[in-house]
């Protein structure tokens, strides 16, 4: 059974958690912010593999604060940054968030700046109320070089299911491309240890 790890990250408002809970259960709970960080497991098949999920729901955060936990960033496979399509601050929070990420991820000593990053316009169903128009959070993306989508936690379980499965699909590429390059570079290394070791001793002969 693969673990899949994933951190989602969003301001206060953004309906993060009834995106999770939407994905996780299939119900819709009203907006509510928490003080606390929550982590929530799932066991689900995907393309045959059993997969163990593991989803960081951070702490909601205020308008005002901008700064990212280390430990999500550092410690998830895959990111999932949301933000209020009715809320341009939240959506000014996201675009901090995602140079965070990037940012973190380059000092780390994982080394995976690639990891996959979906861009979440949450709230589709208050366009009437819209301050975040569909396309800036479209170029924003290909700004940082990540997918996204817009949703509405409030009345579509089906995008949001197929959101979470594009992603998990997009992490379980990366580990295995990751791995590959790791199994890559330990080979060459033990090529280069035989060879400096055998080179020795057909010089001693």
């Amino acid at each position: 059974m693969s673990d899949i790890k994933l951190a989602l990250l969003g301001s206060e408002g953004a309906g993060k958690t009834a995106v999770l809970v939407r994905f996780l259960t299939k119900r819709f709970i009203g907006e509510y912010a928490s003080s606390a960080n929550s982590l929530y497991h799932k066991r689900m098949s995907i393309d045959g593999r059993q997969l163990n999920l593991e989803i960081f729901d951070s702490c909601s955060q205020s308008g005002g604060s901008t700064c990212i936990q280390e430990e999500p960033v550092n410690w998830a496979d895959g990111f999932v940054v949301v933000y209020n399509i009715s809320d341009r601050t939240s959506f000014l929070h996201a675009k901090s968030v995602l140079q965070q990420i990037k940012e973190a991820r380059e000092e780390s000593s994982k080394g995976l700046v690639d990891v996959p990053v979906f861009l979440v316009g949450n709230k589709q169903d208050l366009c009437n109320a819209r301050q975040v128009c569909e396309e800036e959070g479209r170029s924003l993306a290909h700004e940082e070089c990540c997918h996204f989508q817009e949703v509405s936690a409030a009345e579509d379980y089906l995008e949001i299911s197929n959101l979470f499965t594009k992603l998990i699909r997009h992490v379980m590429d990366n580990l295995k491309h990751c791995a590959g390059r790791r199994r890559y570079s330990g080979s060459k290394s033990m090529a280069k240890l035989i060879n400096n070791v055998f080179g020795k001793r057909r010089k001693s002969v």
